[in-house]
């Protein structure tokens, strides 16, 4: 795949120039706390899905792949439409997709809220607009991609609630907009950092943000 060697070849020269992988984490003021608003664990087991944007689908996914109650998590496509859900032409950026993952979590282990929490803390970074690391575009952009009226409100107050904090240096920039539809992205992408952990752009990006999941999250992470 193309990109990967560009990708490989920007995060060589970043070493070379002293940049360091992303960390959502790196300068915020205070904890990312919990969020004031959320829904309650459900009584029985289920499943329930939400879909979040922010950066590189590949890290992203890793990320939720380790957290405890998630069933799966997919790459793929969310905000465009289905004749453009291919990834060369969402590379563009002009297409209105975002790399997206979506995530099946059972409700009675985990929150819609505990999930957006992992996502602001250490999954990217959600102050930085159309961009996250090296990679750059509306492609990348920071998104939630609400299915629910119940999903909006958890995730327009708990936005509301970081920037009042002062959680982060600067206001968030995550977009909170309906979900229109998710397609899947390309075989080759899915489960991209568990097949290819040596990949310079894996071990330098993504990583180190399922390395702060287990750090900052004990309770959540899992080693499956």
């Amino acid at each position: 795949m193309p990109i990967y060697s560009l990708k490989s070849a920007i995060i060589l020269l970043g070493l070379l120039t002293g940049a360091t992988a992303c960390n959502a984490k790196a300068g915020t003021a205070t904890a990312v706390p919990k969020p004031a608003q959320d829904a309650k664990l459900a009584a029985t087991t289920g499943r329930q899905t939400a879909i979040v944007a922010g950066g590189c689908f590949w890290g992203i996914q890793a990320v939720f792949q380790h957290v405890k109650g998630v069933i799966s998590a997919t790459s793929g496509y969310s905000g465009g439409s289905a004749k453009n859900a291919e990834y060369e032409i969402v590379s563009t950026g002009e297409t209105g997709h975002a790399e997206s993952v979506q995530i099946v979590y059972d409700p009675s282990q985990i929150t819609y809220g505990e999930l957006l929490r992992v996502f602001f803390s250490v999954a990217h970074d959600p102050t930085l607009l159309n961009r996250q690391g090296p990679d750059e575009g509306t492609q990348y952009r920071s998104a939630i991609f609400y299915s629910t009226d119940e999903q909006k409100r958890i995730a327009e107050a708990y936005i509301a609630q970081l920037d009042e904090a002062q959680v982060f240096p600067q206001r968030i920039v995550t977009q909170v907009v309906p979900l229109q539809a998710f397609y899947p992205a390309e075989a080759y992408h899915q489960n991209y950092a568990a097949l290819h952990p040596n990949q310079p752009y894996i071990v330098f990006n993504d990583a180190p943000k399922v390395a702060h999941l287990r750090q900052e999250f004990p309770d959540l992470y899992t080693g499956k």
